[in-house]
């Protein structure tokens, strides 16, 4: 089991920044794929980016060169700088750790853009 803590979400105003983090519990932290994915009211969660054991990254369209995805395997820990932030970049901000078939998700943090 592995037990995944998200935090740094807030409120911020429109072209702020915020830097979302996740330490995971366990100590396979290295070999996880990590991703963090977003729900707004009314809509199914989204991808937003992800993160390889090998450092290999992946950013939804929505968010490509504005939110940078980086992990710190000795902190076990995933992080989501989100820079230029835009009203419609609100939502439930969920931490994933991928392992085999296996998935584990945080409890989300709040991130709403507004001013």
């Amino acid at each position: 089991q592995v037990q995944l803590v998200e935090s740094g979400g807030g409120l911020v105003q429109p072209g702020g920044s915020l830097r979302l983090s996740c330490t995971a519990s366990g100590s396979a932290f290295s070999i996880y794929v990590m991703g963090w994915y977003r729900q707004a009211p009314g809509k199914q969660r989204e991808l937003v980016a992800t993160i390889t054991s090998g450092y290999n990254t992946n950013y939804a369209d929505s968010v490509k060169g504005r939110f940078t995805i980086s992990r710190d395997n000795a902190k076990k820990t995933v992080y989501l700088q989100m820079n230029s932030l835009k009203p419609e970049d609100t939502a439930v901000y969920y931490c994933k750790a991928a392992i085999l078939t296996y998935d584990y998700w945080g409890q989300g943090t709040q991130v709403t853009v507004s001013a």
